[in-house]
C-alpha cells in the first residue's frame, strides 16, 4: 500500500488533538509513523493548523496519499496547489518562477480571503454580542417593571384596604353612636313617664 498522510489522534477524551504524520498504508492508525509533518487542534476556534509546509509538499511529491481530512487541511495550506504547480514544471507548462509567481498570487487572494472572513465573523460575533446585552438589558427592565407593577399593586391593594377599615370603623362608631342615643332617648322617656306617674299619684292622694 501507498504511504499515507493521515491523523494521529492524541488529547483528552472529548478534547481531541492531532498529529500529521507520514505512516505506512499498512500501519494501524494510531501506530507507529514514519515523520510528524504538522499538528491539528479543532478544538480552537478557528481550528490551529501548524504544518512543515515544505515536508508536506515534498511528501506529496514522492506520491503519499492524504487521507480526505488531510487533504482539506493541505488543501486550505496550499500544499495541494503548490504540488500542482510543481508537477506542472516538472511537465514544462511554465516555468519555476511562473509556478512561484502564481502560487503567491495564490497565498495573495486567499490571505486577502481569510482576513475578510475573519473580520465578518469578528463583526457577526460583536452583533451578537451587543445583541445578547440588549436582550439582556430588556430583560432586566421587565424584570423591573414587573417588579414595579407588583409593588404598585401591593400598594394599591394596602391602600384599599386600610380604606375599607376606615369605612367600617366610621360605620361601626355611627352605629354605636346611635345605638348609644336611642338608649339614652329611651332612658329620657322612662324618667318622663316616672315622673309623670309620680305627679299623678301625687295628685290622687291630695283629694
Amino acid at each position: 500500500m501507498p504511504t499515507k498522510i493521515r491523523l494521529q489522534r492524541h488529547g483528552k477524551k472529548g478534547r481531541p488533538f492531532y498529529h500529521i504524520v507520514i505512516a505506512d498504508g499498512r500501519a494501524p492508525r494510531d501506530g507507529r509513523f514514519i515523520e510528524k509533518i504538522g499538528t491539528y487542534n479543532p478544538i480552537e476556534k478557528p481550528a490551529e493548523i501548524i504544518l512543515d509546509f515544505d515536508r508536506a509538499v515534498y511528501w506529496l511529491q514522492t506520491g503519499a496519499q492524504p487521507t480526505d481530512t488531510v487533504r482539506s487541511i493541505l488543501t486550505f495550506k496550499g500544499a495541494i496547489y503548490k504540488n500542482h504547480l510543481l508537477k506542472g514544471v516538472k511537465k514544462g507548462a511554465f516555468s519555476a518562477e511562473q509556478a512561484e509567481l502564481k502560487f503567491q498570487e495564490w497565498m495573495e487572494t486567499k490571505t486577502a480571503k481569510i482576513e475578510n472572513a475573519s473580520k465578518e465573523i469578528e463583526n457577526a460575533e460583536r452583533a451578537e454580542t451587543k445583541k445578547l446585552m440588549e436582550t439582556e438589558v430588556k430583560i432586566k427592565e421587565d424584570r423591573a417593571a414587573e417588579l414595579s407593577k407588583k409593588r404598585g399593586e401591593a400598594i394599591e391593594k394596602e391602600v384599599a384596604e386600610a380604606q375599607a377599615k376606615q369605612v367600617a370603623a366610621k360605620e361601626k362608631t355611627a352605629a354605636e353612636d346611635k345605638k348609644e342615643e336611642e338608649a339614652a332617648r329611651e332612658k329620657a322617656a322612662e324618667k318622663v313617664a316616672e315622673k309623670t306617674a309620680a305627679e299623678t299619684t301625687k295628685e290622687k292622694s291630695k283629694e
